[in-house]
């Protein structure tokens, strides 16, 4: 149903236009302008103001036949870093940016084919029930956007997320929950040449407590990283102050608890071992979320995929995504492939093939419901 060579041209317009994380002004505006033509009723929420950003969440609604649930179709408007100044290159049926830059088909293809396909059924005068648009600010770095939504603006109970790295019939039916740890560890300094003894290295400390760790991967459900460590001023000087980041995930709640527990007692024990101070903070970034079976979220993917003759993948994921905060909110969510490859590098690329595609799979999820 979809005007292919629109989407094409539509995704390339989009790439082009400059929306790091939390500067994501200049789209938006561009993106409420385009759906206010195909009739949509668009808000903006004020989730920018709480995260220090230039613009808020778009919220568009679409009327439809009240005898069918509403739907919610979102992906999110903003790119990692370098994500300014994108060249597109178009070769071999494949979009690529010139190397400089990411390409930003994470989530602009996602952009494009829900505009794309709202628009189709808009113009084929196809009947459908109601239709949501989100489309989120800073998704990247920690789900901010979907996490301050103003919720009350949502009527969908219902929603598809376009925002997975595999081709058309990829569904991402469980993520896992995130915990963040701040550590900051105090030790003393003290001259490393002259009285060393006097001294409490805040690096021993923290080395001590994360060799005694289990980390990276735990099991089939759980992963553990310490990404971050900062401190120390001279090789002369006992370490008085370290800071560490790390974090926890797990598809099972009750597994990250553990995990987290752990990581925190190791950091406790070193300090306590060698008179040390840890102060711990941890945060649950975002919950995890499983779709069963026999809901109805999956019966309108499985009729979707059916009528594209494609065979849906339904597999878990490792990564967080602008659905695990929809269905922490009540909206019973997946995450749907939409062909982007080699994302948050530069060399990021996509398929026109599979923009097209994703396209069609908004279509027949209108359709379907």
């Amino acid at each position: 149903m979809i005007n292919q060579e629109r989407i094409v041209e539509r995704f390339l317009r989009y790439i082009q236009i400059d929306s790091e994380t939390r500067h994501e002004k200049e789209i938006a505006d561009m993106l409420v302008d385009e759906l206010m033509a195909i009739g949509m009723d668009v808000q903006r929420d004020n989730a920018g103001d709480k995260i220090g950003g230039n613009a808020g969440n778009i919220i568009a609604k679409l009327k439809g036949d009240l005898d069918k649930p509403a739907i919610l179709l979102s992906a999110h408007m903003d790119t990692v870093t370098p994500g300014n100044g994108v060249k597109p290159i178009v070769e071999n049926g494949i979009i690529k940016s010139d190397g400089r830059t990411v390409l930003g088909s994470d989530d602009k293809a996602g952009i494009a084919g829900i505009i794309e396909g709202v628009q189709a059924i808009v113009e084929a005068g196809v009947s459908h029930g109601p239709i949501e648009i989100v489309f989120c600010i800073a998704e990247e770095g920690g789900l901010n956007g979907s996490k301050y939504l103003d919720y009350n603006m949502v009527d969908a109970k219902m929603g598809f997320v376009f925002d997975s790295g595999g081709k058309t019939g990829e569904v991402i039916v469980q993520g896992p929950a995130q915990d963040k740890i701040d550590v900051t560890i105090k030790g003393r300094p003290a001259h490393a040449g002259v009285a060393p003894e006097e001294g409490i290295s805040a690096i021993q400390v923290a080395a001590a407590a994360i060799s005694k760790m289990s980390l990276l991967r735990i099991d089939a459900d759980t992963t553990a990283n310490v990404g971050v460590i900062q401190g120390g001023l001279a090789t002369n000087i006992v370490t008085p102050e370290v800071t560490i980041q790390a974090e926890a995930r797990s598809l099972k709640n009750e597994k990250l608890d553990v995990q987290t527990a752990h990581m925190v007692q190791c950091f406790e024990e070193a300090a306590a071992e060698f008179g040390a101070e840890a102060i711990v903070e941890t945060s649950r970034a975002y919950t995890a979320f499983h779709a069963d079976q026999d809901s109805e979220v999956i019966a309108v993917i499985d009729r979707a995929l059916a009528a594209m003759k494609i065979e849906p993948n339904y597999k878990p994921t490792g990564g967080g995504s602008d659905t695990n905060n929809y269905n922490q909110n009540g909206i019973q969510a997946i995450n749907l492939g939409v062909g982007m490859q080699k994302v948050h590098t530069l060399e990021e690329f996509i398929e026109i093939e599979d923009l097209i595609s994703t396209g069609n799979l908004v279509t027949e999820i209108i359709k379907n419901v």
